[in-house]
């Protein structure tokens, strides 16, 4: 399955949906959206990941660089993971890093 990653910013809110396979051949498609949204100053990133059925350790790798390029300030949410991209974020530990919902929550995030 192809990947897909499209952003849109709104009221300082930067939303990544990911789509189809997260693997070292598309992740510079995934970064690129992570710098358009640091460059936007966005006060919060969203990841939504209903539509992510894997993601390999370069993907993982690039959900660090998200943490990194936005800023310790920025929360980063996981909006919808799939188990199996669950597995290897809370194998790592990063799950500690970042707030994963099960559903967008507009009283959580833009509150």
């Amino acid at each position: 399955m192809a990947f897909e990653a499209t952003l849109n910013l709104e009221n300082g809110i930067a939303k990544i949906t990911l789509v189809g396979e997260l693997d070292a051949s598309v992740a510079p498609i995934f970064q690129e959206k992570i710098q358009e949204a640091a460059s936007a100053h966005a006060q919060k990133l969203v990841l939504l990941m209903q539509g992510l059925n894997y993601m390999s350790s370069a993907g993982l790798r690039t959900l660090v660089f998200a943490k990194q390029k936005m800023g310790a300030q920025v929360k980063i949410y996981l909006i919808g993971t799939q188990e199996q991209v669950v597995e290897p974020i809370k194998q790592t530990g990063f799950h500690y890093s970042v707030i994963m919902l099960e559903t967008y929550d507009p009283t959580v995030i833009e509150g």
